[in-house]
């Protein structure tokens, strides 16, 4: 639990307790002795504003070094016994984003299209293809997050969009009929889906 909070507030930058519990789906109370002993040890920071406690990582590194560390953890796929492919390595979340082949597609089609720097982190030349998927990106507001971030995915070893953006393509994608909630972080190709996303994105087939 603490080294999944210290990910994601690497990934998504400073949260209140309550959206960081939300995110990751723990209780509060829970979390909140997790954050205590990652503040003790240093690792993360605590701003109060008002009635709300802001947590964010201590070093900007770290948020490297976790990268890193993670990269080194999967440095051979092949190794280990071979998992049964899932629903979830098709489309899946990752906290409040798209993960899995869909989102690595998402991701490959925003910065293809020039609507995505390459490392993630922000709006590229032409933002016009968020609109294609069903974001309008003036209208986002990423409050005390990141807008975008390159959040690597756990199986496909290829970065996914995370952020402010990354949540909002998702609700669209919901919102739109293309994916459905299917259990836990669990994401079902709805029909229109298996018919419209592969249209969006060159490349991607939902099985």
């Amino acid at each position: 639990m603490r080294l999944t909070a210290l990910q994601f507030l690497a990934i998504e930058g400073p949260h209140t307790l309550t959206q960081l519990a939300d995110a990751l789906g723990v209780t509060a109370p829970r979390l909140g002795n997790h954050l205590a002993r990652l503040r003790a040890a240093g690792l993360v920071d605590v701003e109060h504003s008002g009635r709300h406690a802001v947590y964010r990582m201590s070093a900007p590194g770290l948020g490297d070094v976790l990268a890193a560390l993670s990269r080194y953890a999967h440095a051979d796929p092949g190794a280990g016994p071979q998992r049964a492919v899932t629903t979830a390595d098709t489309a899946r979340t990752c906290y409040d984003h798209l993960a899995g082949r869909l989102g690595v597609a998402v991701f490959g089609a925003l910065v293809q299209r020039g609507a995505l720097t390459g490392d993630g982190r922000s709006l590229g030349p032409d933002p016009a293809f968020f609109g294609e998927l069903g974001v309008d990106v003036a209208a986002v507001d990423p409050g005390r997050r990141k807008l975008a971030t390159a959040c690597l995915d756990r199986t496909r070893r290829l970065p996914h969009l995370g952020g402010a953006l990354g949540r909002c393509v998702l609700d669209a994608f919901v919102d739109r009929g293309l994916v459905a909630p299917a259990g836990g972080r669990e994401l079902t190709v709805t029909a229109a889906g298996a018919e419209r996303l592969p249209v969006l994105l060159p490349g991607f087939t939902p099985s």
